[in-house]
């Protein structure tokens, strides 16, 4: 073999080393980010499961002492009609098995090994209140159908719906008609007025809560859904904003292009704007939906005293103020409450991600 072969080969052998190394190194790197990533989404789903365990304990099983974190009571063993509980019992060859306490002593007691009954009962020397219990699932399920008939929850989902879906709708066309104006015509001031517009951002909610509501019950709209879903149709600053971003990085060309074979501007909305912009309109429909789903102070000070078309968020409210010593009745509101909005994400996830990637990024 000549010199020049044997370097050859000791180059591809190091550089198939090399690939093997930075293969490994990839791979670590990958498993430390995949690890903490992990991590982060345990520490923040960690409430959640929480409430989720709580949401099937029964009273007893919220106070029981050293009760584990499932929903779970003290095991126990039925024999001839009765009903004994089970501990855990030493035995004298060192083993420690599940045994029922048929009779109580202060210095012994009678158990009976469930996988045996018949065997007859053990005596076993010691005090019974030393010894431990085991612990079988009990979670109670029916937690959830007493809450659904407390809240009469489905009157109260189909206001929240109502509201919700209403007010996403009012406020999508409102906002992209304006956004479309902001981001695709060229009149004098278009400047000043799309900063005066944002501007309403920065205008505390509080300054123009009193003169809104005495307005409202002037005119009469007071104990109605009107307050809370004739604003949405007057569009608002943030969702334009989201929505004029992302229609500006569509090419004007392509509206050009539609002109020239005759459209006007309501068919390059319809035609060429929208078929381009569902990512965008996805992820502000979702916005909106979430916050209107999540309403609470609106719904409270204009529908109350009208149990009738209040939503989730006031009536649980008021079942937390009635139920607050069981908090596993209050969990379980909790979680029908959030079932539709995690729903909704997960369905649109891939949408959603995109359209605020792109609204947040590129301009």
């Amino acid at each position: 073999m000549s010199v020049a072969a044997t370097v050859a080969q000791g180059d591809q052998g190091g550089a198939r080393r090399s690939r093997r190394r930075r293969t490994a190194a990839e791979w670590t790197r990958i498993a430390i980010v995949t690890t903490a990533f992990a991590a982060v989404l345990i520490a923040f789903l960690s409430p959640l499961a929480y409430s989720a365990l709580l949401s099937l304990k029964s009273p007893s099983q919220i106070t029981q002492a050293n009760s584990p974190g499932l929903p779970s009571d003290p095991a126990t063993f039925t024999w001839q009609g009765k009903e004994y509980p089970v501990y855990y019992v030493p035995l004298p060859d060192g083993t420690t098995r599940e045994l029922a306490i048929v009779k109580k002593g202060r210095t012994a007691s009678d158990f009976i090994d469930p996988a045996n009954p018949d065997a007859g009962t053990i005596t076993w020397q010691g005090s019974w209140r030393n010894l431990d219990q085991p612990w079988q699932l009990a979670p109670q399920w029916d937690n959830y159908a007493k809450v659904w008939d407390l809240i009469n929850f489905p009157r109260a989902l189909f206001n929240t719906v109502a509201l919700a879906l209403i007010g996403t709708i009012g406020t999508v066309l409102s906002c992209l008609l304006v956004a479309y104006g902001f981001a695709r015509f060229r009149f004098p001031g278009r400047g000043l007025l799309f900063t005066i517009l944002l501007a309403t951002i920065f205008l505390p909610g509080a300054v123009i809560l009193i003169p809104t509501y005495t307005i409202f019950v002037k005119i009469g709209w007071v104990g109605t859904w009107l307050p809370l879903l004739v604003p949405a149709f007057f569009a608002n600053a943030y969702d334009v904003f989201l929505l004029r971003q992302y229609l500006l990085t569509i090419p004007r060309d392509l509206d050009e292009a539609a002109m020239i074979d005759g459209a006007g501007p309501w068919r390059i909305l319809r035609s060429v704007v929208l078929p381009q912009a569902w990512p965008v309109i996805v992820a502000v429909s979702i916005f909106t939906f979430v916050y209107a789903w999540n309403d609470f102070f609106g719904p409270l000070i204009y529908l109350a005293g009208h149990g009738d078309i209040q939503p989730l968020q006031v009536v649980l409210a008021n079942f937390h103020g009635v139920y607050y010593k069981n908090p596993a009745l209050i969990q379980v509101g909790n979680m029908l409450t959030l079932g539709i909005p995690v729903l909704l994400f997960i369905l649109f996830q891939r949408v959603f991600i995109r359209g605020i990637v792109i609204t947040g990024v590129e301009k």
